[in-house]
């Protein structure tokens, strides 16, 4: 079983030597995509052991992730491991990783900062707006599409976590930004991509990161988050929710997704979920 860890990286000259050095005490196939820097991480990357892939232009996080898995797939691993080099993600959790990917019992393992409850500290430190949008997507994600996935979701904006390589090289993924996970749950959900999630610490090392330009805006993230996922449930309806009409769940009826597409007249509506911040 080979497993790629792969690290995106845009300006992390600052942590990035310390987290990858504690990522090699556990693995020692590394990927690193530098999105374009402009710091010294570029030149910091020469002097580690690790495979690189730079973009001259910054590109996007998505893009970053999907050039990880293509050159997973073309280099033969069997998983990959995506976490971020901040420090918000603990190497130290990689074994837990490298554990849940032998059960063999997934074709993605996901990182919750909720599946057990953050310490007070960690929750005065993390940004109110990224919690509640992650609250309202995630329980909308639930309501649409936890059936496929054979999983209700506890966070699913969480960048730690291990793809099965075969499985996600399936899913044709696109989407270059922030929004990224819309399309990952979206279309693993229309291919029956098994999910399972391990506990990993909340942490927010800078609260004050920013997304660029209109999505530090709450509201317009959310609204580009919900976009890209019903836009991606709408392309994949047929799959989801068609496959086996008569046993089309309920979710997929509200959101007018059961019917064949010849017949389907509704818009998919927007699940209100609370706010769980």
């Amino acid at each position: 079983m080979r497993t790629l860890i792969a690290i995106p990286v845009y300006n992390e000259s600052k942590t990035l030597r310390a987290v990858i050095e504690r990522v090699l005490e556990h693995a020692g196939n590394v990927l690193v995509v530098d999105d374009g820097s402009t710091d010294d991480s570029a030149a910091l990357l020469g002097t580690l052991p690790v495979d690189v892939i730079r973009h001259c232009v910054n590109r996007g996080y998505g893009r970053s992730l999907i050039d990880a898995f293509r050159f997973a797939a073309s280099e033969k691993y069997d998983w990959v491991i995506t976490m971020d080099s901040d420090e918000q993600h603990e190497p130290e959790r990689l074994p837990e990783f490298f554990e849940a990917i032998a059960r063999n019992d997934a074709d993605i393992v996901s990182g919750s900062r909720y599946l057990r409850t953050p310490t007070d500290a960690a929750l005065a430190l993390a940004p109110g707006d990224r919690r509640r949008i992650n609250g309202l997507i995630t329980e909308e994600i639930n309501a649409l599409l936890a059936p496929r996935l054979g999983t209700r979701l506890t966070d699913s904006f969480c960048g730690f976590k291990a793809h099965r390589v075969v499985a996600t090289t399936k899913l044709d993924l696109s989407e270059d930004g922030y929004a990224f996970p819309m399309q990952l749950w979206a279309r693993a959900a229309a291919h029956g991509l098994r999910v399972r999630e391990i506990p990993v610490d909340l942490i927010y090392n800078d609260p004050n990161r920013t997304f660029g330009e209109a999505l530090d805006n709450p509201e317009t993230r959310l609204r580009h988050y919900r976009d890209v996922l019903h836009r991606e449930i709408a392309k994949s309806a047929e799959r989801v929710c068609s496959a086996r009409p008569e046993e089309a769940s309920g979710a997929c009826r509200e959101a007018g997704l059961s019917e064949p597409a010849g017949r389907r007249t509704r818009k998919i509506s927007r699940v209100d979920a609370p706010d769980r911040s």
